[in-house]
């Protein structure tokens, strides 16, 4: 079984969260390709997807909507995941998810999403991205659940060898 994980990502946090889930699916023995979604020409090679993205002002990144929207119709016959991440502090705010994913399981039939807390480093920040940190007292650090992050590649790992093959 080969595996698509792609996350848009744009100061890396999200994109070393796929890594990490790519790695440990791997490590399941599945064939697993980590690439950004600007990259991935189409989908229909892989037998599974696992699409991710950085959240900004409550909206997926362009990135990974793109992906979605060149992809629907062979994203809609394939084993689906969905994750998001950017919620800073502990505990992770903000609570709200982005809009995308609650679309997204209206009209694939993904398999969940799940919500990763993810990491602010003032120092990759451009101008302006410093300025609404500063005005919202955003904390600045890594909160990423590593253990958790594992936890949801061993959960879809378990609904893959469970799917009919075939």
């Amino acid at each position: 079984m080969q595996v698509l994980v792609s996350a848009a990502s744009r100061h890396g946090a999200t994109r070393e969260i796929a890594a990490a889930i790519g790695e440990r699916l791997a490590g399941h023995g599945l064939r697993v390709v980590v690439a950004d979604p600007e990259v991935v020409e189409d989908v229909e090679r892989f037998d599974a997807v696992v699409l991710g993205s950085a959240v900004y002002a409550g909206h997926w990144l362009d990135p990974a909507r793109q992906l979605v929207e060149r992809s629907t119709a062979v994203l809609s016959e394939r084993p689906v995941w969905l994750f998001s991440s950017g919620p800073v502090g502990d505990p992770p705010k903000p609570v709200e998810d982005a809009a995308e994913p609650r679309e997204l399981l209206r009209t694939l039939p993904a398999r969940g999403h799940r919500t990763f807390a993810g990491r602010l480093d003032r120092g990759s920040l451009g101008f302006a991205e410093r300025a609404i940190v500063r005005a919202l007292h955003a904390p600045v650090g890594d909160f990423r659940d590593w253990a958790a992050i594992a936890a949801w590649a061993d959960e879809i790992h378990e609904q893959l060898v469970a799917l009919p093959t075939g």
